[in-house]
């Protein structure tokens, strides 16, 4: 079974898991733009002795923090969509109708569906 399969099980049987995740998603988002908030200045000063070491330091931090929150709501909302849905899809415009229609047709109908899936 893939990864996406596991996770797509496991959180339609934990449901109150689920909820935590997501939960925890969202507390971790506040408590970031909060960490933001109070320590940009010490967080800046720290940067400005050594730009070329320090920066891409930075940068991983931030990118990790947001990987964090997002693998946080991808496991809080696994339990939803069809049983039989694939996963890790991106939608038919982009592959199966090159030239049939313009790109952005494809994508408004991809939204639509989007839509109606998920109301």
């Amino acid at each position: 079974m893939s990864v996406c399969k596991d996770l797509k099980e496991f959180s339609r049987t934990h449901e109150i898991i689920a909820d935590l995740f997501s939960l925890l998603a969202v507390a971790w988002l506040l408590a970031s733009i909060w960490a933001t908030l109070e320590y940009h200045e010490p967080v800046l000063e720290w940067l400005s002795g050594n730009y070329l070491l320090r920066a891409p330091v930075l940068v991983l931090a931030l990118a990790l923090n947001g990987f964090s929150i997002l693998a946080l709501l991808a496991v809080g909302s696994a339990r939803f969509g069809e049983p039989g849905e694939r996963c890790f899809g991106t939608f038919r415009g982009r592959r199966a109708r090159h030239g049939e229609q313009s790109v952005l047709t494809s994508w408004v109908e991809h939204m639509e569906n989007v839509g109606k899936k998920h109301r």
